[in-house]
Formats: structure tokens, C-alpha cells, sequence
């Protein structure tokens, strides 16, 4: 009697073939990897960390808790609409291939390749926006060490970026199943910190720098003068940018095992439990920051988290934290590389992109496509040179990812439903009225 893995892995490689690609990847993630792959990326407490500045002077902590809960919602509707998707159609190329098959022949060629372009380019601007946020975050490490006496220069943090870049393609140049194995490692951080914020942080905060329920629910903190429904439209970006880039379980399901089943459920539980914690850790933040928003602004460390938790915490806690912090943003930059190179593989397998028969290779070694690899930390390292033209300019690369994803995620769902195609879901299937109904909902976030 044949193995049930070999039915599995056989049933995998017979529905890709139907996609008309061939098995080119070893299948080593598990379905609870393919979660650790999209949960990893969303890294809760250090994307919060990294994305905190656009929710503080946007609204303060009403944009921190509703913001985040409103946007939530948006993004769980988008999230079910790709995992319906990705169930009918599990490969890596994903989004596009899904836009190709689902839209008239008059337009397809031209939908795919804004769709391809725009999620190649968004998955590298998230490379770019997770590692500079690392490097911040480092720098603001070195700071508290130093009594805050020390203050980073741009060529300081730049150094310290392309490093970490560099250090990332290493590491996805491994194996599958080396990379497989990390997720799960990665999971565990990224729960125990978010737990060790929400309870750890009330815990430490001195009664000071507590805030009463009607500040830290109610109040809203308008510093930039925009009108105050489009200040808090702003904060929006925090969220987004924080549970973004949940398509990664897509780019690797030629690497996961039983995909039609295990890519969707990745998808939903990661925004789901993402939406759950990080709105917990945004309450436990309210509560907890006092109510000067301009100090944890303009701090000398450079990182208003990281002054949060310094004035709870004192320098001490705050690094022993801090370091997780780091390194679960640290683990977010290398599932970021692995999702960006596995997309770029398959945009580059169909000849859409420059220099297309170099990047499609497969690494005779470590099977694995060790060129987009290192194309997407070249091209990351080239965008994270904007912050020599100053703090808007690398903070343009945090909404270009943001806007290219979305631009992505929107046509492929867009064309299921405005032309005719014989779409047929896969196992995960929310029934043409709950899709329906989630398109619609979906549509607020995209627009």
C-alpha cells in the first residue's frame, strides 16, 4: 500500500502539472511551515515597532486600537478572497497566473503583467522597508546601551542595513528543508513576544506613564493638522503594512505539501491570529505610553516603541526585550527574502521579467533558485539608498509595498467575478454567496 505522503506529494505535482508548470521544488514545508512562512512576515510586535510612527501622530491611541481592529477586518476579507484563490490554484507565480486564467482574452496579457509587476516590486519593497526597520531597530539598541548618548547617522544605519540584507540571501540560498524547519522556530518567538508585551508591559509600566481607559480608547491625537477622518484614514498604513504580505504562503506552495489545502488555511489564520495579538498589543501600548506622543516622536533613541519600553521596562529590561524584538524582525527579513525570490523565480519561469533565462535557474546544489536570491537583496540594497535623501524617502518604500501588494491582491479578485471564466475553487471554498459578500467588503480595503 503506497505511503499516504507519496498520495499527497503525487496529487500535488498532478494538479501543477494541470497548472502547466512542472515540479522543479523539493516539497519539504509542512502545512503548520506554510503558516510560519506568512505568521513570520507579519512578525507582530517589531512590524508594530517599525510602522508606529505613522498611528502616533495620526490619531495617537484611538488610531492605535481602532484603526487596527477597522483595517483588521478589511484585511481578513482580503485574505479569504486569495485563499480561495490560492486553493484553485496553488503555484508560485500566484496572483498573476490567477489574473491570466480568470480574465477575458482581450485584456489577460496586460492584467497579468501589471499584476506580476506590481507583486514582484512589492515583495522586494517589503524586503526593503522589514530591513531597514531591523536596522533602526538596531541602532536604537546601540542608543539605549549607550545611555542614549549615542545617535546613528544615516551612513551608520545604511552600513548595518546592507548587512542584514546580505545576511538574509545567505540564508535563503539553504535548502528547502533547512528553510522549512526555521518557520516553526519562528513561530515560537513571535507568539512569546507578543505575550510577553501584552502582559509583561502593563506589569512593568509605572503608574505615571499608565493612561485611563478614556485616554487610551478615546483620545485622539491629531499632530500633522490634517483633517482628523483623514488622519486617522493615515493610520491605516500601520495595520496594512503590519498584516501585509500574506501571499507569501502563495509564492511557496510548489514548496508545501498538500498546497490546495495547506496555502488557504496559512493565509486566514495568519491574519486572523495577527489581528487578534496585535490589536492586544495596541490596547496594552495605549495603556501604557503616557500621554506625552511628542517625546515618544521625537526620542532620542529614534524608535517610539523602543522609548516605550525603555520607560517601562528601564535600560536594562528594555534591551533584554529588545533583542527579541530585533531578532524576530531579523526573522521577518528572511521569510520576506524567501517569498520575494520564489515570486520573482516564477514571474522570471514564464519570461516576463529582464534577464529572465539567468534568473530562472535552479541551483544544482541546494535546489533551490539561488539568483533571484540574491537579485532581490541587490535590488532591496539599491532601494534602501533613498535614505540618504532623507527619512520621507525611505519612508515612501514602506507605502510603495504596500500599494504595489494591493494593487496586486485587488485584480486577480476583480477579475474573478467582472469576466466570464469557468473558475472552479479548490478545497477551501467560501461558496459564491460568502465570496460575493467578501468581495464587496474586500473592495474597501483595495480602494
Amino acid at each position: 500500500m503506497e505511503p499516504p505522503q507519496h498520495a499527497v506529494a503525487k496529487a500535488d505535482e498532478a494538479l501543477l502539472a494541470e497548472l502547466g508548470y512542472k515540479q522543479e521544488f523539493k516539497r519539504a514545508f509542512t502545512p503548520l511551515e506554510v503558516f510560519g512562512v506568512a505568521f513570520s512576515i507579519v512578525g507582530l510586535l517589531p512590524s508594530i515597532a517599525s510602522v508606529l510612527f505613522y498611528a502616533l501622530p495620526n490619531g495617537g491611541p484611538s488610531s492605535m486600537v481602532w484603526g487596527w481592529a477597522v483595517t483588521s477586518l478589511f484585511i481578513l476579507c482580503v485574505g479569504m478572497s486569495m485563499a480561495e484563490l490560492g486553493s484553485a490554484a496553488p503555484t508560485s507565480g500566484g496572483l498573476y497566473f490567477w489574473t491570466h486564467s480568470l480574465s477575458s482574452p482581450r485584456c489577460r496579457n496586460l492584467l497579468s503583467w501589471i499584476v506580476g509587476y506590481s507583486n514582484t516590486i512589492g515583495t522586494i519593497a517589503s524586503v526593503a522597508s522589514i530591513d531597514w526597520g531591523c536596522a533602526v531597530q538596531v541602532m536604537a539598541a546601540v542608543s539605549i546601551g549607550s545611555n542614549q548618548t549615542f545617535t546613528a547617522t544615516s551612513a551608520q544605519t545604511f552600513g548595518v542595513y546592507v548587512a542584514i540584507v546580505l545576511s538574509h540571501a545567505v540564508i535563503c540560498c539553504l535548502g528547502t528543508a533547512v528553510l522549512a524547519r526555521l518557520q516553526t522556530v519562528y513561530v515560537v518567538i513571535n507568539i512569546c513576544l507578543c505575550f510577553a508585551v501584552i502582559i509583561g508591559l502593563p506589569a512593568a509600566t509605572p503608574k505615571a506613564n499608565m493612561n485611563s481607559a478614556s485616554y487610551a480608547l478615546g483620545n485622539f491625537t491629531n499632530l500633522y493638522g490634517w483633517p482628523d477622518g483623514y488622519a486617522f484614514i493615515l493610520s491605516f498604513l500601520a495595520p496594512a503594512w503590519t498584516i501585509a504580505s500574506f501571499d507569501s504562503s502563495v509564492h511557496i506552495s510548489e514548496e508545501s505539501s498538500n498546497a490546495a489545502t495547506a496555502v488557504p488555511w496559512a493565509i486566514v489564520s495568519a491574519i486572523g491570529i495577527s489581528g487578534i495579538l496585535g490589536w492586544a498589543i495596541n490596547v496594552s501600548l495605549a495603556f501604557c505610553m503616557g500621554n506625552d506622543i511628542n517625546s515618544l516622536i521625537n526620542s532620542p533613541v529614534g524608535q517610539p516603541m523602543a522609548q516605550i519600553f525603555f520607560n517601562s521596562f528601564g535600560r536594562n529590561g528594555t534591551l533584554a526585550l529588545w533583542s527579541f524584538v530585533v531578532l524576530a524582525q531579523y526573522m521577518m527579513g528572511s521569510s520576506m527574502v524567501l517569498a520575494s525570490s520564489r515570486q520573482t523565480f516564477a514571474f522570471s519561469r514564464d519570461g516576463a521579467l529582464p534577464f529572465s533565462s539567468f534568473l530562472y535557474r535552479m541551483n544544482s546544489f541546494t535546489k533551490t533558485p539561488v539568483n533571484t536570491v540574491w537579485f532581490v537583496a541587490i535590488i532591496s540594497i539599491i532601494l534602501g539608498m533613498l535614505s540618504f535623501a532623507g527619512s520621507q524617502a525611505i519612508n515612501a518604500i514602506f507605502a510603495l509595498s504596500v500599494t504595489a501588494l494591493y494593487i496586486a491582491y485587488a485584480i486577480p479578485m476583480i477579475a474573478r467575478f467582472a469576466f466570464k471564466n469557468n473558475f472552479k475553487p479548490g478545497p477551501f471554498d467560501l461558496g459564491i454567496f460568502v465570496s460575493r459578500t467578501v468581495w464587496f467588503l474586500m473592495m474597501g480595503v483595495d480602494h
